[in-house]
């Protein structure tokens, strides 16, 4: 780490910012415009005084790393070790369907060891909840424990933080994933850098041939659970001139320096939150207005715990924001100019300043794979998906973890889902686990009867302690099928749109559903005869949809089912 911040040093004195810094330690970074390297042994940085203690064993995995899976052929491969990751191998662990996974990063989770500024986790773990830690309901207080089926290895998270916070630090949450595979046995081959694919037809069949730094593995299906972590900038004139988010030094070393922050999403406030004690000005800019999540009532927008700049700046206490296009930086002396044009009325402003960050987002790092005609969308290059999570374009290919919020969902009421966090693709993974088991390998699921008079009990137990439900509201279903041959049955979590699309026999989903409003309530979908009706539940102030109104409202809708409930 030293070594680093010399080397950094010595070419800010020469290099192609060619400034005083004032002692500033910055990290390496390429030409800003195109996308920055991702090398984790190169980025690491140390855990931040105050930022959670450091869990007991911060060089976890030793065990982990005995080198698995050599080159060759599997039936299925999985490429990465963060959260998606690693739950979609245990899911498919236990359901007994064979694969590999490959890693570039020495360890899990190696996206928690990056970034000087990002020090907490937006998603909290409550360690004290009005329900049992390592219950289906405490996993909705939980939002960073990986889903296990063994009670010992289930609300891990909690057990790792230090008390100071409920949003994990990230050396608590690299910490919490080191656990989970360890005690799970999760066996990756760390090391092992994915660098191109293509796609081999010959009389075995078709296969995807994956080159890696240790050789070829070959596979029919393969599962690409690799983030959307990749730093992007934008082409704009003098951009070199800026660092990336992801270029960012500690906090302390901006002191009593004037800061740019191009961009108004979660990271530039992130930024500028962490700049507060310590810069003289801040300014950030884009084209549109700041989103914040207390007004669009969803996880869309800034976050509430990085509101204080827009505080300040409504207050007049130092922050600007400014809503504005970027379109030129230059240098001016010591100092840097950044040309700008007002939204509200084409106005021009320049604003004179010595550092620019640019936090303009990051895109999946997909490598090859549009090559081989995976498509695209979006400023993020996301992955165009199925809805389990399967490239639109190229069969075989599937994806896991953050980058299965391309696949939207019905987005009612422009609210959605929360794939795109731990909290909720963590249940994506696990359902895409028993969809490749089911279709791809052969595996029968269970699917357990529900006798006709539980099933008004079953729907209320889900409604008050189903996590899948709660945390992907509108995506994630309950189904719960209903034929003469089989009579009720418990068809497990699958994604809304299939039930909605796929049509068939006569069945109910159950969900929770948000409309953008902050009113959270149940919706009970019937298909019968094969039309589809929606039931939607009053929405309840405390959350609580077990009270004897609920209870009647749902007993109507059932009773539309034909099954009659008890009195």
């Amino acid at each position: 780490m030293l070594r680093r911040g010399v080397d950094s040093a010595r070419r800010i004195a020469g290099g192609r910012r060619g400034r005083d810094h004032s002692g500033a330690l910055p990290v390496p970074g390429g030409p800003i415009g195109r996308v920055v390297p991702d090398r984790p042994s190169a980025s690491d940085v140390p855990h931040a005084p105050g930022a959670g203690a450091p869990p007991p064993k911060c060089q976890p995995v030793a065990e982990l790393t005995d080198r698995p899976f050599p080159p060759g052929d599997y039936p299925l491969v999985v490429v990465g070790s963060g959260p998606g990751a690693l739950q979609l191998a245990y899911s498919l662990d236990r359901l007994g369907v064979a694969h590999a996974v490959l890693s570039a990063d020495p360890s899990p989770g190696g996206m928690f060891r990056r970034w000087p500024f990002f020090q907490r986790l937006l998603s909290w773990t409550k360690p004290y909840a009005p329900t049992e830690p390592g219950s289906r309901t405490y996993e909705r207080y939980d939002w960073n424990s990986l889903l296990a089926d063994e009670p010992e290895n289930r609300a891990l998270q909690p057990t790792l933080m230090d008390g100071s916070s409920y949003f994990p630090a990230r050396a608590e949450m690299e910490a919490n994933l080191a656990a989970f595979a360890k005690r799970t046995g999760i066996a990756v081959r760390y090391d092992c850098r994915w660098e191109s694919t293509r796609l081999e037809e010959d009389g075995q069949g078709r296969r995807f041939v994956l080159t890696t730094s240790d050789g070829e593995f070959r596979a029919p299906v393969v599962v690409f659970a690799v983030g959307a972590a990749q730093p992007w900038s934008p082409g704009t004139s003098g951009m070199p001139l800026a660092y990336h988010y992801a270029e960012t030094r500690s906090a302390e070393t901006y002191a009593d320096r004037r800061i740019f922050l191009i961009g108004k999403q979660v990271s530039a406030f992130e930024l500028a939150t962490g700049l507060l004690p310590w810069a003289r000005q801040i300014v950030l800019a884009s084209p549109s207005p700041a989103q914040l999540s207390v007004v669009t009532k969803s996880l869309v927008g800034v976050r509430a715990r990085y509101v204080q700049p827009y505080e300040d700046h409504v207050l007049g206490g130092g922050v600007s924001i400014l809503d504005a296009s970027i379109e030129d930086i230059a240098r001016s002396g010591d100092a840097l100019v950044v040309r700008t044009r007002r939204s509200d009325n084409g106005v021009a402003l320049e604003i004179e300043t010595d550092e620019v960050i640019a936090a303009t987002g990051f895109v999946a790092p997909l490598l090859d794979l549009p090559d081989l005609g995976v498509t695209t969308f979006g400023h993020s290059k996301l992955p165009t998906q199925t809805a389990f999570w399967e490239s639109t374009a190229v069969p075989g290919i599937y994806f896991a973890g953050t980058i299965t919020q391309a696949s939207a969902g019905l987005k009612k009421h422009g609210v959605p889902a929360n794939s795109g966090a731990v909290h909720g693709h963590r249940y994506n993974g696990r359902v895409l686990a028993r969809h490749l088991a089911s279709t791809r390998f052969g595996v029968e699921l269970p699917r357990p009867r529900v006798a006709p008079d539980e099933l008004f009990a079953f729907v209320v137990d889900e409604l008050v302690h189903g996590p899948e439900i709660w945390h992907q509201r509108a995506y994630l279903a309950r189904v719960v099928s209903l034929s003469p041959e089989e009579g009720l049955r418990d068809e497990g979590i699958v994604p809304l749109t299939t039930f909605l699309d796929a049509g068939g026999g006569d069945a109910l989903a159950v969900t929770i559903e948000a409309d953008g409003t902050g009113a959270i309530y149940p919706v009970i979908y019937l298909r019968v005869a094969g039309q589809t009706s929606e039931h939607a539940l009053t929405p309840s102030p405390v959350l609580d949809f077990a009270s004897p109104e609920d209870r009647a409202q749902l007993a109507d809708i059932l009773g539309s089912f034909g099954v009659r409930t008890p009195a």
